[in-house]
């Protein structure tokens, strides 16, 4: 069987969450949320972000936990600013879309958005009222690249959200391996600070499923629970996802996990740089994107997994390689091999 370096949710779940689930599975517990695993990994999250205020909302799925924040953010005529690259552009079927909230996209290199970025779009919609308006920026950390925001960048885009009213919303879908990078100088806490409302990503760390929504700004915190309700997100057994929570959260396993994952792809990208291979982008998590010869991808594709991303000419490709939580080193050293030999 080959081995899959295609995504980061190719396994079920980390073994202290499959246990704890076994553990207390005859537990009888409250319901919607309210059970004791769910007020506790909460109130964990809180403890770990360093405020009180903010309201957590456990969603079982990243594109559910984005078109119920956005959604329930915008009003009818206002819409959300995104990079090209935003997963909400590509890999939710117009999800937000189909809630009646336009995506305006920017096209950049990295993935990422910043003040420069944002401006024209600004500029380009003040014939009121006959354009949508632009309310919400929607960044993900780290980006469907890869790439990171680094603490200064996120401080100026959050200033500039706020000089211009605007909400910032980050997905993050890969927030661990985003604050767990070796290069990264943001943390949980600033990430709660700088921004009104973002979520820790489960699904792609460990869990089974799940994404903790945290709301910072008191505003949007008013009646957002009758959204994920009326979405149908609100789960009877919301212990289920409360249960990994916890585990997740205690003893920093999340964490642990994620920086795992970023060092096992760093492996990769650091013995393919010695053989002078390039990237599409120059990636510190658990995502990389190696620029191959198509001869060089049919050997590898013999044992592996990944997906070609992008045909850079008419010989080389870019393919992503995405490792896990679980991603051992038997598979990452024989890659690594197969490497060392082809490019000799």
């Amino acid at each position: 069987m080959k081995f899959s370096f295609k995504n980061d949710y190719s396994e079920g779940c980390h073994p202290n969450i499959l246990q704890a689930l076994l553990q207390y599975n005859i537990d009888q517990q409250a319901g919607y949320g309210e059970d004791e695993y769910s007020l506790k990994a909460k109130a964990l999250i809180k403890e770990k972000i360093n405020n009180q205020n903010s309201e957590i909302f456990l969603i079982s799925g990243g594109t559910q936990a984005n078109l119920i924040v956005i959604s329930s953010i915008l009003k009818p005529y206002q819409c959300v600013i995104s990079a090209s690259t935003g997963h909400i552009l590509n890999n939710e079927t117009g999800a937000i879309e189909a809630t009646g909230h336009k995506v305006l996209s920017i096209e950049t290199e990295d993935g990422k958005l910043r003040p420069s970025d944002i401006t024209p779009i600004l500029e380009n919609h003040r014939n009121i009222p006959h354009q949508v308006m632009p309310k919400l920026v929607y960044i993900s950390n780290s980006t469907e690249l890869g790439t990171i925001y680094k603490k200064q960048e996120l401080e100026e885009l959050s200033t500039f959200c706020k000089q211009n009213n605007l909400y910032l919303f980050m997905d993050g879908a890969r927030l661990g391996h985003g604050l767990t990078s070796e290069i990264s100088d943001l943390t949980l806490e600033n990430v709660a600070s700088l921004t009104d409302v973002f979520y820790l990503g489960g699904t792609k760390n460990g869990a089974l499923i799940g994404e903790a929504v945290i709301i910072n700004n008191p505003v949007l915190q008013e009646d957002f629970a009758f959204n994920v309700k009326q979405k149908g997100a609100l789960l009877a057994k919301g212990r289920l996802l409360g249960i990994q929570f916890l585990e997740l959260m205690k003893d920093n396993l999340y964490f642990d996990l994620a920086k795992h994952a970023n060092q096992q792809a760093m492996k990769i990208k650091n013995a393919m740089k010695k053989k002078g291979v390039e990237f599409l982008s120059d990636t510190y998590t658990n995502q990389i994107f190696p620029i191959l010869h198509r001869d060089l991808i049919a050997v590898l594709s013999e044992h592996f997994e990944f997906y070609i991303w992008k045909k850079t000419d008419d010989q080389f490709s870019a393919i992503r390689l995405i490792t896990s939580w679980n991603t051992g080193d038997e598979a990452v050293d024989r890659f690594i091999e197969i490497i060392e030999r082809e490019l000799y």
